[in-house]
């Protein structure tokens, strides 16, 4: 239900759709601000997993996880086919990693990415874990109104089969969408080395052939941009526990959300206030957080950006040079990724996932203006540390973070 107000639109949601819209913000935006999961250390491909079956949770997360392997069981590929494949993509990973290093400027602490090919349910399998533990706050709670039997408990308006099959949905939604993937444990799990690389063979075969590419230089494309990855998170040893404390945090005010979801409708008034009083241009996200969670999301949004905008720069500025067929591979990737049809436009509203695109455009933007204004030595200074990062007016401006670092570096070149 919305009313206008000043040409400004006023949310104004219903138990329900408060409730099982926080699960499904929750999923689709941290999986859009991380693209990472969070704890699963096999080194295989992951072809099962023990889920639990606790009829007191929120969600189903074997009908979820059925529900999205029941979308995409056509695209599995076979045992011969995964050895090869793993084979062929961890050769482009070991050709790019030292073009990628020239580029970036700086050494990784290993020099091999274990690199696996995927099929969709390998992606679900290997990612479904990370959605568990992001809904983990409304989990509690949804155990704990059962074991009070408070029937006037937020979580009792929210059907569980609904919301698993909603996850489910989204799941297998986006295990169609994903070409690559770095992995890496973040959410408080003890670093016990770097990641893994995961490219989606079914879907990287389907664009290829959609759109008629060439499979060798496409894959090498799309392997300089996943490398970069690398580079960004385990080159530069302050990034991973900075964006760590950043979800650490995030998740510490969801555990607070969760709290007063579970009081009741007593304190609905304090979402719909939150809706009434949020930036009209803000996604409908946004509009579920007070100010300083909004605050929050903005600066993790603001460094993904950074971080995808500077893998697409490093895949484009590189691959020019690299690949023969680079024009053609950009020109029909770009002209696929702005002509989306209107179902995929609905869905990424609905879910959050605009964001994830409009993170891509802005990061590039911002890294290819700083390149084009001062050049890749003075760009890659986003990666010195914290301070470093543009905010988010910045990011839109290039300008003004290049005068905020040229006066941070006199500064303390003056008082040295």
């Amino acid at each position: 239900m919305t009313n206008t107000d000043t040409n400004r639109t006023v949310y104004r949601p219903s138990k329900r759709v408060l409730a099982s819209g926080v699960v499904a913000g929750t999923a689709a935006g941290a999986w859009a601000a991380n693209r990472i999961r969070a704890g699963r250390t096999a080194s295989d491909h992951p072809t099962s997993i023990d889920l639990p079956g606790d009829h007191s949770s929120l969600i189903d997360w074997e009908q979820a996880r059925s529900i999205a392997v029941n979308m995409n069981r056509a695209a599995s590929l076979t045992a011969v086919e995964r050895q090869r494949l793993d084979a062929e993509y961890t050769a482009l990973v070991q050709r790019a990693m030292p073009i990628v290093q020239a580029y970036v400027g700086v050494s990784l602490p290993t020099e091999t990415v274990p690199t696996l090919a995927f099929d969709r349910v390998d992606w679900i399998n290997a990612n479904i874990d990370a959605f568990r533990d992001m809904l983990a706050p409304f989990e509690a709670l949804a155990h704990s109104d059962s074991k009070k039997n408070a029937g006037s408990g937020i979580m009792a308006g929210v059907n569980r089969k609904v919301v698993s099959l909603e996850v489910g949905i989204l799941l297998g939604y986006l295990s169609r969408r994903v070409l690559g993937q770095y992995d890496i444990a973040l959410l408080g799990r003890e670093q016990i080395g770097g990641g893994k690389l995961y490219y989606v063979e079914p879907n990287i075969k389907h664009i290829e052939s959609t759109l008629g590419l060439p499979a060798a230089d496409f894959r090498m494309w799309l392997a300089l941009h996943e490398t970069t990855h690398v580079f960004e998170f385990e080159g530069f040893p302050w990034v991973r526990p900075y964006f760590n404390s950043m979800l650490e945090e995030y998740f510490g005010y969801l555990k607070e959300d969760a709290a007063l979801l579970g009081q009741g409708l007593k304190n609905l008034k304090i979402f719909v206030e939150r809706a009434r009083s949020g930036d009209a241009g803000s996604s409908w996200i946004e509009h579920l957080m007070n100010e300083q969670q909004r605050a929050l999301f903005n600066k993790m949004q603001t460094m993904m950006s950074v971080i995808e905008g500077y893998s697409n720069h490093v895949m484009n500025a590189v691959g020019r040079e690299l690949l023969d067929s680079y024009e053609p591979i950009s020109r029909k990737f770009e002209y696929r990724q702005s002509h989306r049809s209107q179902a995929e436009i609905f869905f990424a509203k609905l879910t959050g996932l605009d964001v994830k695109l409009e993170q891509y455009r802005l990061g590039e933007q911002f890294i290819d203006a700083v390149v084009a204004a001062r050049g890749h030595d003075f760009a890659v200074r986003v990666w010195t540390g914290p301070d470093y990062m543009p905010t988010s007016e910045e990011l839109r401006n290039p300008q003004s973070w290049i005068e905020r670092i040229d006066y941070m570096d006199g500064s303390r070149r003056a008082a040295s």
